[in-house]
């Protein structure tokens, strides 16, 4: 199927027009899901770019003192 005849389809089934469907970016779906590359290590990717840009370890709350 082209993108064309995705987007004439789309366009049917929905009501819009084939140009508000083009704009949309309405792609076809592989066979089956695809899956993310695995990550190296086993850490939070989050928590991992915190460190490196803070350059410390993060505040626990038994650290914290009341006053």
């Amino acid at each position: 199927m082209t993108q064309a005849e995705l987007n004439r389809q789309v366009a049917r089934a929905t009501g819009e027009s084939v140009e508000t469907i083009a704009r949309m970016g309405f792609v076809l779906l592989n066979d089956g899901p695809v899956e993310p590359e695995p990550l190296d290590g086993d850490c939070d990717p989050l928590e991992a770019d915190r460190h490196i840009r803070f350059g410390h370890s993060p505040v626990r709350r038994h650290d914290i003192k009341a006053a």
